[in-house]
C-alpha cells in the first residue's frame, strides 16, 4: 500500500479499552503501508519510560509488531505524554521526532506537530510548557518514584481539565499568525498536527494545514498518498 497514515490524541487509558481494540484494528488494516506518524497524545498521561503499567506494556508490543511488519513507524511526543523518550520508542520500534520535524511526504516538504505549541494566546498554558520542557524540571520529576509521578499525572490531569473549561474556544486554539510563522521558519508547504480535536483541512498563506482529531466516537486519521490527502473518520464500537 503506498500511503503514509497520521493520527494524534488516542489518550490511551485503562479506561478506554474501546480506543486500544480501535488501534489494533488499524494497525492491522494498513500493515502494509509506507509509514504511520503519531503526532503525540498516544497516552493519556505518560509518567516516565519506566512505567511497568500493563497498558504501557500492551502499547508497546501493539506497535512493534506493527513496525516488524515493514512500515516506517514514527512518534513525537504530546502534551500528555511529553515525558516519552527513546527508551520507550525503541520498545515500540519507533523513531522518536522532536516537535516541530520537517518531512519530505511524496515531494511535498511537510512540518510536523503535535500543535499545542501553536496555540500562542494561551499564555498560561505556555508558560507550563516552557517549564515543563526545561531539562531541570524534567530531571526533577523523572527522580520521583513511579508511584510519586502517577499522583503527580493524576493532579495535573485534573487541573489541566479544569483549566480548559473555563477557556475561551478561541483561545485553545491555533494562533493563525503561529502557523504562518513556522511554515515560512521551515520551508514548509504543508503543515500536520493534532492537539485542538478539530480536524479539518485549512488553506494558509503558506499551503495546507491538516489538523488530526481525537480517537472518540471515532477514530481520525490523516491518509497521504502521491496522488493526494484525505481526513477518514472510522467508527468506533464502544
Amino acid at each position: 500500500m503506498r500511503a503514509t497514515f497520521f493520527i494524534s490524541d488516542l489518550h490511551l487509558d485503562t479506561s478506554r479499552g474501546q480506543v486500544r481494540r480501535a488501534l489494533a484494528s488499524f494497525l492491522a488494516d494498513i500493515a502494509t503501508c509506507d509509514a504511520l506518524y503519531i503526532l503525540g497524545d498516544l497516552f493519556e498521561a505518560w509518567v516516565g519510560d519506566d512505567d511497568d503499567a500493563p497498558l504501557a506494556q500492551d502499547a508497546a508490543q501493539l506497535l512493534r509488531d506493527f513496525h516488524a511488519r515493514g512500515p516506517h513507524l514514527a512518534f513525537m511526543p504530546g502534551n500528555r505524554d511529553f515525558l516519552l523518550g527513546s527508551d520507550f520508542c525503541a520498545r515500540m520500534g519507533a523513531q522518536l521526532l522532536p516537535d516541530p520535524s520537517l518531512i519530505d511526504l511524496y515531494g511535498t516538504p511537510t512540518l510536523l506537530l503535535h500543535g499545542d505549541s501553536l496555540c500562542s494566546d494561551d499564555t498560561e498554558y505556555q508558560a507550563f510548557r516552557r517549564l515543563s520542557r526545561s531539562p531541570a524540571w524534567r530531571e526533577r520529576v523523572l527522580a520521583m518514584s513511579l508511584a510519586e509521578r502517577r499522583a503527580l499525572a493524576a493532579t495535573m490531569r485534573h487541573l489541566s481539565h479544569e483549566a480548559q473549561s473555563l477557556k475561551a474556544e478561541d483561545i485553545v486554539d491555533v494562533n493563525r499568525r503561529e502557523v504562518g510563522n513556522a511554515m515560512a521558519t521551515h520551508g514548509a508547504a504543508q503543515m500536520i498536527h493534532g492537539h485542538t480535536h478539530r480536524p479539518a483541512r485549512h488553506v494558509e498563506a503558506g499551503g495546507l494545514r491538516w489538523v488530526l482529531g481525537a480517537w472518540d466516537a471515532s477514530a481520525q486519521v490523516l491518509r497521504v498518498d502521491p496522488y493526494g490527502a484525505e481526513l477518514i473518520n472510522i467508527p468506533i464500537k464502544q
